[in-house]
């Protein structure tokens, strides 16, 4: 380990010895500076101000020095007996801190002190659980008598106003060292024993108790940097760095930063901290690689030196700047909200000043560009003259983005979205799609298309995005999250949100933002549809029977709750029919179902199966979660108008339902029919189809893209097709519909499987399409 060298520092004075060529650059500058002023100091000597005082030379401003030692021993050792085993477990852990105020001396002549507030705490713990086994009947009977044992012990220490001694080291090659040596202070220590005992043939009772704090003493601890950091040529006079020594299982850190003929009150650091999620007020230092997450509470923390002889009294301001910005840097600086405040330093007194800031918005621009870093300046004023400022950088990430995929689907769905994220603002934006790490959470909506196996329910599968939350909030440390949801994920969405959603701290939602792509927020009639066609099987999986309209109306009735968490919808509109129903559709779900009630809505060209593409993430997603600092960031309050969100009336009627939100529908005599078949390998088979007359006809069904399905009428003409590979067959949900009247006759469904594997087909006949 390193330590300071006494050749540099007077033990106890703390005073600062510089090499002989730095001495001499000094004498050489102060002469010829003095001869170069001359002349200008004659031709202007009836206004010449006053002359600044003279620089002393001396360093000043601030050194950290931290101290960290763990250990730890656990090992098993048998009895002598050969009848049981000692298991000895131990920790012991240590934390120095020591900040250090580096001011001029009191007889400013170049050297400088030290003053020291010094934290000090070490623990160690010990354990043993003795196991033996032994007979309290000569040998009929056998037990296991245990025995166990626990002692503690706690050394604790603080002062402050220490004396400490500093040391700085400059060499010919530009290279310099910086040392602090830290005195003994007092501590205290306590203590705790206890011990437990069971199976002894005669009992044993157990004994606790504590060892009163007493007074000790804490030995100061040094070190030297490794003389290996450079000055910098255009500003030698400011240090700053950092050096770390590690040893067996000791780490200790040296930080300063240190000025020489500095202003007497000035900025020595400046910092970010957030909080460790998910224990809010435990605040721990930002890690510029790492930065914040967009959303988390940051303190932004100055300190502040008053290396003169007298009380100070100063005001601190906290600024964002665009200064040095290829794009922005023009822009002028901006005071952060609450970002002023007051502060009184006595003579040598170094404090940090600090104030919480929101982070909401700054991983983006206003205008929905990325946002890369936030350049926090903080301004010190004395007198309303600003006698010094400091700029640092904060990178602030966007909010961890959950995926949540829909029916028949898995987290798959989502593959391609991390790079969309990255692409869009930086490799720190991260995608979670539930169900990537199945240990975190994996929801069950299916499996593969037309799986007709059984499913979670909404409620189960709320439960699997909550722990997906909890995992991304930990992963990111972010207090906030968006969400992306496909289809049937909407539903489970707004299900976490309602039941499983935990409050933050900050009075902000978890989720900040719902972005639902093709819900169906009013059910599916083509869950009706297909409910008769999988009863010919038996076997309608939870997820398809869920997203029937009149299982989904009573799930709008009792989830209404949206916990401030703002709704957003898409839904696809390329497609005019769809199950019973004409009306703009995306092949699952209606315009007016994924709509609903919500006021935030858009359409999209795209069928279901396509709204998770990049067009749409584009179009819709990225301008509705890309919001920029003066956008809302407030929770959803709702209108009065908008206080429910129960659906109004629509005339909208699945497929065998009965009456959907009170309406009664105009019945008829034609009856769904439900038909389900599995075709060969490149085989073609065709189901018989006797109609009576109808006003109109309709064929939906569900088959993989390479299955092609034809309508032949009575005569043998082909009445409507829908062909494999075609941008139709894309859907889940195809159809076939005729919208004038049909004959009555003996139709027929041609079915033609273009795969080289048998595939399956579901079909639904209806007529009396509204």
């Amino acid at each position: 380990m390193r330590r300071f060298s006494l050749s540099l520092i007077r033990k106890g004075s703390g005073v600062i010895f510089m090499n002989k060529q730095l001495i001499s650059l000094l004498i050489l500058t102060a002469i010829f500076g003095s001869l170069f002023n001359v002349p200008a100091q004659r031709r202007k000597a009836s206004t010449a101000a006053p002359a600044a005082p003279k620089c002393s030379g001396a360093w000043t401003g601030t050194i950290t020095y931290k101290r960290t030692q763990s250990a730890s021993d656990s090992k098993t050792v048998q009895r002598v007996s050969g009848r049981g085993q000692d298991t000895r477990n131990w920790q012991m852990s240590y934390t120095y801190n020591a900040n250090v105020t580096v001011v001029e001396s009191p007889e400013r002549n170049g050297s400088s002190i030290g003053m020291a507030t010094i934290s000090h705490n070490m623990s160690s713990k010990e354990k043993v659980d003795a196991v033996e086994k032994n007979s309290c009947d000569r040998g009929k009977t056998w037990r296991d008598m245990r025995g166990t044992s626990t002692s503690e012990t706690n050394a604790s220490g603080q002062a402050s106003g220490e004396s400490a001694n500093v040391g700085v080291n400059i060499n010919s090659d530009g290279t310099y060292s910086v040392s602090v040596g830290l005195p003994q202070i007092k501590g205290k220590v306590s203590g705790s024993e206890s011990s437990s005992f069971s199976g002894q043939c005669t009992p044993k009772e157990g004994k606790s108790f504590s060892i009163p704090q007493t007074e000790t003493t804490i030995e100061g601890n040094s070190l030297t940097s490794d003389g290996t950091t450079r000055l910098n040529p255009n500003d030698p006079n400011k240090l700053s760095g950092s050096y770390s020594y590690t040893w067996q299982n000791v780490t200790e850190t040296i930080t300063w930063n240190l000025q020489k003929c500095g202003a007497p009150l000035r900025i020595t650091e400046l910092k970010f901290a957030d909080m460790k999620f998910p224990n809010w007020n435990d605040w721990r230092d930002i890690t510029p690689q790492v930065g914040t997450i967009d959303g988390n509470l940051v303190k932004i923390k100055a300190t502040v030196l008053n290396a003169s002889g007298e009380t100070k009294f100063a005001d601190l301001k906290f600024k964002e700047t665009f200064k040095g910005d290829k794009w922005d840097g023009a822009r002028p600086d901006g005071l952060l909200e609450n970002g002023e405040t007051s502060v009184r330093l006595e003579p040598g007194e170094s404090r940090e000043v600090e104030i919480v800031w929101d982070s909401s918005g700054y991983s983006w621009f206003d205008d929905g560009r990325p946002r890369l870093l936030q350049r926090i300046k903080a301004e010190l004023y004395e007198n309303d003259k600003k006698t010094d400022e400091k700029v640092e950088n904060l990178k602030v990430a966007p909010k961890p983005l959950i995926l949540v995929h829909g029916l028949w689907s898995n987290w798959r769905a989502w593959e391609t979205w991390q790079n969309i994220l990255t692409t869009t603002h930086s490799y720190d934006w991260k995608a979670f799609p539930v169900g990537e790490k199945p240990e975190k959470g994996l929801m069950d909506t299916g499996g593969e298309f037309l799986s007709s196996a059984p499913t979670k329910t909404i409620h189960g599968n709320a439960v699997e995005v909550d722990r997906y939350v909890k995992y991304a909030q930990e992963d990111r440390n972010a207090w906030h999250v968006d969400i992306v949801a496909h289809s049937m994920g909407g539903l489970i969405s707004r299900e976490y949100i309602q039941a499983f959603m935990k409050p933050v701290e900050d009075g902000r939602p978890r989720v900040a933002h719902l972005v639902m792509l093709g819900t169906p927020n009013m059910g599916s009639p083509c869950a009706d549809t297909m409910d008769i066609a999988f009863s010919i099987t038996g076997t309608t999986p939870n997820a398809v029977r869920e997203l029937k309209p009149d299982v989904v109306a009573e799930f709008n009735r009792v989830t209404t709750d949206r916990r401030g968490v703002k709704f957003s919808v898409l839904a696809g509109n390329p497609l005019p029919v769809m199950c019973k129903r004409v009306v703009p559709n995306d092949g699952v779900v209606s315009v007016p179902s994924a709509h609903w009630t919500i006021a935030d809505k858009g359409v999209s060209s795209s069928v279901h199966t396509d709204l998770t593409g990049t067009k749409d993430f584009s179009d819709f997603v990225r301008p509705h979660i890309a919001i920029g600092p003066k956008g809302d960031h407030n929770p959803y309050v709702p209108t009065s108008a908008g206080m429910s969100l129960m659906p109004q009336p629509s005339k909208f009627y699945g497929a065998g339902a009965g009456p959907f939100f009170g309406l009664s529908p105009t019945y008829t005599d034609f009856q769904d029919i439900g038909k389900a078949v599995k075709v060969g390998a490149k085989q073609t088979v065709e189901i018989d189809l006797p109609l009576d007359a109808r006003p109109d006809l309709g064929v939906t069904f569900m088959a993989d893209a390479k299955v092609s399905v034809e309508l032949i009428d009575p005569t043998g003409k082909i009445a409507g097709k829908n062909l494999a590979d075609s941008p139709d067959a894309r859907s889940w949900f195809r159809s076939i519909y005729l919208k004038t009247g049909v004959a009555a006759g003996a139709w027929k469904i041609r079915v033609t499987n273009t795969s080289d594997v048998e595939r399956p087909a579901y079909f639904a006949i209806w007529s009396n399409a509204r």
